[in-house]
């Protein structure tokens, strides 16, 4: 079971990790939130929560590199519906979707795990010689290579 990572943002703006009683950035942050453990954020001095902000920030950062998951449409329209009476149902609504994606991911991530582990290694060999031979046969055409140049090589 993943562990809950007790956070505390210093007022030099650093941020120490109790757990393993270690300074951490943002990016270290993320790379605890993806391998499954939960954080809780709070300022040393006030005791303040600031884990919504922080995770707000991660999230601003990985949208602005790389490729983007929020596009401006989507972002539009979730800012249309602050204040909005449905507010409240749309966070709830979003969530228990979010949840049905990572279930579904998740069954799917296992149906693939129990199939390739069904598969005897020499089907599996047999298979990856295959794609190999269909690859060097597409590179070959792409260069303009005939199969009599195949033994010359």
């Amino acid at each position: 079971m993943a562990d809950k990572h007790l956070i505390k943002k210093y007022s030099n703006r650093r941020l120490y990790d109790t757990n393993t009683s270690q300074h951490i950035t943002l990016e270290g942050i993320r790379s605890l939130i993806i391998a499954g453990n939960d954080v809780e954020i709070v300022d040393d001095t006030t005791g303040e929560d600031l884990t919504r902000p922080l995770l707000l920030q991660i999230i601003a950062d990985q949208e602005q590199g790389g490729r983007p998951m929020l596009d401006s449409t989507f972002l539009m329209r979730l800012i249309r519906l602050y204040g909005n009476p449905m507010q409240e149902m749309m966070g709830e609504y979003l969530l228990k979707s979010f949840d049905s994606f990572a279930s579904q991911h998740a069954a799917l991530q296992e149906q693939m795990r129990l199939s390739m582990t069904a598969l005897p290694l020499t089907t599996i060999q047999d298979i990856a010689a295959s794609n190999m031979k269909a690859w060097k046969a597409m590179q070959d055409a792409m260069l303009g290579k005939k199969s009599s140049d195949k033994d010359t090589e």
